[in-house]
């Protein structure tokens, strides 16, 4: 975070605090960790020596923006893999995401229409010229993507939310009558918007609420590799202000709509400006939604803050990330935890664009990304595909990427990787309604943020990605604890509601 004077006094005052704190009155913590050395969400309750002692101390009064969730994707690829296992290992999936022993997510994606991780090609609205959608079904998810819904529902205690995506309209509404690329020809705009509210329909009458719509996954397209469908700024605004928005406030409809929905980078602000600078455009846009492909080590704070400046009341959410163009490693968690992982910039970046693309360790991208979306106003943050098989797919455009749980649907077996430990120290701690506190840390090489859940219990999230264990001095409410983190390692430190004053 962004040191200033005010912080820095108050910084100075707690560590007086600390020093003076009677040792019998230390607060009281549960901690848990994952770390290089073999620890998965473990709760600690020794700790070893370390030689570097670190002052952190947390600022609840100091408050930001109110948490929406942490979360995966329900693919056709997740969903068909799931019907592939035993009920004993889906239902272990599903606690495990869902679940008060899981990673309890609470902010979730799926696709309308297929996506590269899809069988195949198919649309709720097959029939060339079908205007008004008298032939629109949502039959293709029926035996995959909706019950793997409903049976996350039946174990979610909190329930979670759903935003829906369109990868493409169905060829017959595009200039290049293909699933790839191209644009909504203008005279289907009515027809797009109308399949949005069919949707929500059909999947409301299944029980299933959605929450927010993004109007189109990646409007710049991904090179025609799979299914897209491309927009300017200026055509999203048609679309969005002149038929989307109105036909679902027509039908009393209340689903939020997320503009641009693409990756975080110098693109975001022409989008952001489009967006925000006129109110009646504005008015339309419940918030931004981002995705990390243009660099999983750079998370862009400056392009965060400036679309939270833009639009401070609205949401600033990621809806998609993945370790991508890697095929997952089968029981190798120390692959998860090396230096060898590359993304789609390292062989197809432009030169200049190469530095934000390099070797970097997988567990290390989530647990950074995360924690500087969360300090840069993102209120939510979505991870992709939820269950990959070891090829990491099905992907019919062979678009391999890797998921947090790994299945050999033919043997039925189970692999949760350390990714899924590392969501899941946010997922699990910081709910739906906390609000981002703040915080001074005196060490750079650690990151952390911090939420104060609607239960008045506040969660720390320490990173370290160093070679070296570290002690860690804790202070928040006058009280202070000390304890230690791994090297290579993530901690989550939930402090109680009756020690936070609340």
């Amino acid at each position: 975070m962004k040191t200033n004077l005010i912080f820095l006094s108050m910084f100075c005052i707690s560590l007086i605090l600390m020093s003076s704190c009677n040792k019998n009155n230390q607060m009281e913590a549960e901690i848990y960790e994952t770390s290089e050395s073999g620890n998965q969400l473990t709760k600690l309750t020794s700790f070893a020596e370390a030689e570097q002692q670190v002052n952190i101390a947390i600022f609840p009064e100091e408050r930001f923006q109110e948490i929406t969730g942490f979360g995966g994707s329900f693919t056709e690829a997740s969903a068909y893999l799931l019907n592939q296992l035993s009920q004993e290992n889906r239902e272990k999936i599903l606690e495990a995401y869902f679940g008060e022993t899981g990673a309890r997510y609470s902010l979730t994606r799926t696709h309308m229409n297929s996506s590269d991780f899809s069988l195949g090609n198919y649309s709720y609205a097959p029939v060339e010229g079908d205007t008004e959608l008298e032939h629109f079904s949502i039959q293709e998810d029926m035996d995959d993507i909706i019950p793997m819904i409903k049976d996350a529902m039946a174990i979610s205690k909190d329930g979670f939310k759903i935003i829906s995506s369109p990868w493409t309209a169905p060829p017959w509404m595009k200039d290049n009558k293909d699933w790839k690329g191209g644009k909504l020809l203008p005279e289907y705009y009515p027809v797009w918007a109308l399949f949005f509210s069919k949707y929500e329909d059909a999947y409301r009458e299944q029980g299933i609420d959605i929450w927010a719509f993004t109007f189109e996954n990646e409007p710049l397209g991904n090179d025609s590799n799979w299914e897209s469908m491309h927009y300017t700024p200026e055509e999203m605004n048609d679309f969005v202000t002149n038929h989307l928005g109105p036909v679902l406030r027509a039908k009393g409809q209340d689903v939020k709509i997320f503009g641009f929905d693409q990756n975080r980078d110098e693109e975001m602000y022409k989008w952001v400006d489009a967006m925000y600078s006129d109110p009646a455009i504005a008015d339309f846009y419940d918030g931004t939604a981002v995705h990390w492909y243009a660099s999983t080590f750079e998370y862009f704070p400056d392009a965060l803050q400036y679309a939270h400046a833009k639009a401070p009341g609205k949401h600033l959410i990621n809806t998609e990330a993945c370790v991508d163009a890697e095929v997952p490693k089968w029981q190798d968690d120390k692959w998860y935890w090396s230096k060898e992982a590359t993304d789609w910039g390292w062989d197809w970046a432009r030169e200049e664009n190469k530095h934000l693309h390099p070797k970097y360790v997988p567990v290390y991208r989530y647990a950074r990304d995360i924690i500087g979306c969360m300090n840069n106003w993102v209120d939510g943050w979505v991870d992709w595909n939820m269950v990959l098989d070891r090829q990491g797919g099905p992907n019919w455009a062979k678009n391999w990427c890797i998921a947090p749980v790994i299945v050999d649907p033919e043997k039925d077996e189970v692999y949760f990787t350390p990714l899924y430990y590392t969501l899941a120290h946010f997922s699990r701690f910081i709910r739906p309604g906390a609000q981002r506190v703040g915080f001074e840390s005196m060490d750079d090489e650690l990151m952390v943020t911090a939420a104060q859940n609607p239960d008045g219990t506040l969660a720390v999230v320490i990173f370290n990605p160093t070679e070296k264990e570290k002690g860690i001095n804790l202070m928040a409410y006058g009280q202070s604890m000390e304890f230690s983190i791994s090297a290579k390692a993530l901690q989550t430190v939930m402090l109680p509601a009756e020690k936070s004053g609340i």
